[in-house]
């Protein structure tokens, strides 16, 4: 097991847990319900990953991004992807500013530099500018014209996608989507929440989200999720898990549903987002509920059915739960 986490440690467990709390009475003066997908959100923002919104238009992703961000006290930006967007409308690109009749050359940022980015539909710009945003979520820097230029930390991608309406639109490479820590499932709301929010958006808004945290705390709280102790077990039976999605491993037990299986980079978004998970509820170690509550986030974009998947209508959360 690794080292034990420290008195100041578990103080800003402690501290983490209440602000959970606090964030989500936060978010829910403007979004009702969704409670799963708000934790979810956040295990990608404290794991250090991205995440990958699947929902039908209307469920309100935009604003549940927003109001996260708000409670956080971060900078926003939303891109509404489109097929004529450009590289740099997201990286940004050098100008040429005039200074006493001089002409130098300037650096003008595009809105990938804040926070927390919402990729609006990523699936309706060509590979070339989806590639351009990827890159910078993977090693959180851009360059431009020979010179590097650093995200501001924290940085959270939020890329929302349409699981229904395809046409014209350019679905992320299976290397490409392994780049988001989670896919999350935005569905319906219940029918009581329905029922609050078509009263709630009729009538006046009488709160405003403020801000929980500040960007150092998150800092921490990512600095103390990477010192979060696992046991060798939990490891081995994060990495069995993932190992068992390959049809050419002897202990795949879909083999006869899976084109191809998920790489190592899934076995660490499950231990980073295990540990997320339990400090958010409140434990200082992850357990199996955590193993079993992400596998699906976690697995569900990177394992790709068969044909024989496909015909017999087995998509990528039954193979999860065979998995299971």
């Amino acid at each position: 097991m690794s080292v034990q986490l420290d008195h100041d440690d578990l103080e800003l467990a402690t501290r983490l847990e209440a602000a959970r709390g606090q964030i989500g009475h936060e978010v829910a003066k403007l979004v009702i319900g969704q409670e799963e997908v708000l934790e979810e959100m956040l295990i990608a923002l404290l794991a250090g990953g991205h995440g990958l919104l699947v929902g039908v238009p209307g469920l309100a992703k935009t604003l549940l991004v927003s109001a996260l961000a708000r409670s956080l006290s971060l900078g926003f930006n939303r891109v509404q992807f489109t097929p004529d967007l450009m590289p740099s409308d997201i990286t940004g690109a050098e100008v040429l500013e005039d200074e006493g009749g001089r002409k130098l050359r300037a650096f003008l940022k595009g809105p990938v530099f804040t926070n927390v980015l919402l990729a609006d539909e990523i699936n309706r710009t060509p590979p070339r500018t989806q590639a351009a945003l990827l890159q910078a979520m993977q090693e959180r820097q851009v360059t431009v014209g020979g010179e590097t230029h650093a995200i501001p930390d924290p940085f959270l991608v939020l890329a929302t996608q349409n699981p229904i309406e395809q046409e014209g639109t350019y679905p992320l490479p299976e290397a490409q989507l392994d780049r988001f820590m989670l896919e999350i499932r935005i569905g319906y709301p219940s029918r009581a929440d329905e029922e609050r929010i078509v009263r709630a958006t009729t009538s006046v808004i009488e709160d405003e989200p403020v801000a929980v945290l500040g960007g150092e705390e998150i800092r921490a709280f990512q600095r103390l999720v990477r010192r979060v102790p696992v046991t060798d077990a939990f490891v081995r039976r994060a990495v069995e898990l993932v190992r068992r999605s390959r049809p050419g491993d002897d202990g795949c037990p879909v083999r006869e549903w899976v084109a191809w299986g998920a790489g190592p980079r899934a076995s660490q978004a499950l231990v980073l987002a295990s540990k997320a998970r339990a400090l958010l509820r409140g434990r200082v170690t992850p357990a199996d509920e955590d193993l079993e509550a992400l596998a699906a986030p976690v697995l569900r974009h990177r394992v790709v059915a068969s044909y024989a998947a496909d015909v017999e209508g087995i998509d990528s959360d039954a193979i999860v739960r065979r998995l299971l």
